[in-house]
């Protein structure tokens, strides 16, 4: 029997331990099996680099050729776009020269007009262009200036409040009032009215006869004296100032002294009828005339 004790052990404390050792064991055990088997081989190393070698050359031939082709397209880029904006520029330079030539011709067409018709008929003749837009008119009237609100932006969803901008419905209350008024001519924003004329409104945008038209908008007609006196008190100048008083949107109509309005452009006759009955020794049918297209 032997007199030896048995060795006492004694458990160490977790974070003693923790803190004395904190690599995890197996990186201690493949410190130590690196440093006796050593490094990669020469043949192993010789083969990483090689690979590297060649993957760096496919990748410098690539961006070579991409460069190449970059360079040598390019002239044919510009090439192209110089001669698009050279059509550009021609139909330019041709659509001038042929509406200088149409207004030529019309002051031609005019003026024999005037010498084959006389001073009576041509007298009336102008009074019926100014009528229907197709000649510009001078006189006094009214001006409504209606502009749009503020239109704040939603900070969530980042879409406009558009509730306070003028609508396309509230240009024809404005006009259709102007009309019934007593007024003989009206322009939105320089855009002559003809009785064919639209007022329409595509996404935030107001189109009068598919011009583009912006805020503030300026509706000016020729008529009577009290022209913007009557549009105030009348039904079309209370809704503008609701509007204005709920939504913060501008108004305001005067009067309006020694205007020129222009003549509508593009006016296309759809269908005629004459102004007087045919002779009944007339051979031709007395049916409407459905010319003018």
């Amino acid at each position: 029997m032997t007199d030896e004790q048995p060795k006492r052990v004694f458990a160490p404390d977790f974070l003693t331990e923790l803190f004395r050792n904190p690599l995890d064991p197996g990186y201690a055990d493949a410190a130590a099996r690196k440093a006796v088997e050593g490094g990669p081989t020469g043949a192993r190393r010789w083969a990483s680099s090689g690979i590297s070698l060649v993957t760096l050359v496919a990748l410098g031939f690539l961006f070579v050729v991409a460069y190449q082709q970059t360079v040598a397209d390019e002239p044919a880029r510009t090439k192209a776009r110089a001669a698009l904006i050279e059509q550009v520029q021609s139909r330019r330079d041709q659509t001038d020269q042929l509406q200088s030539q149409a207004d030529k011709l019309g002051d031609e067409v005019s003026q024999l007009r005037e010498r084959e018709l006389g001073g009576a008929t041509v007298a009336r003749l102008r009074d019926l262009e100014a009528a229907t837009g197709l000649a510009p008119v001078k006189g006094d009237g009214a001006k409504i200036k209606v502009a749009d609100g503020p239109t704040p932006i939603n900070a969530v969803t980042g879409e406009r409040n558009t509730v306070a901008q003028v609508k396309d419905t509230d240009l024809q209350l404005a006009t259709n009032a102007l009309w019934s008024l007593g007024a003989e001519a009206i322009t939105i924003n320089g855009q002559r009215l003809t009785a064919t004329s639209t007022i329409r409104q595509a996404g935030e945008a107001v189109l009068v006869d598919f011009q583009p038209v912006t805020s503030p908008y300026e509706v000016i007609a020729i008529g009577p004296d009290d022209l913007a006196k009557d549009f105030r008190d009348g039904y079309a100048g209370r809704f503008f100032k609701e509007l204005a008083a709920k939504y913060g949107m501008s108004f305001e109509a005067s009067d309006a002294h020694d205007v020129t309005l222009p003549a509508a452009t593009e006016l296309k006759l759809r269908v005629a009828e004459p102004s007087l009955a045919p002779s009944t020794s007339a051979s031709v049918s007395s049916s409407p005339s459905e010319g003018g297209r």
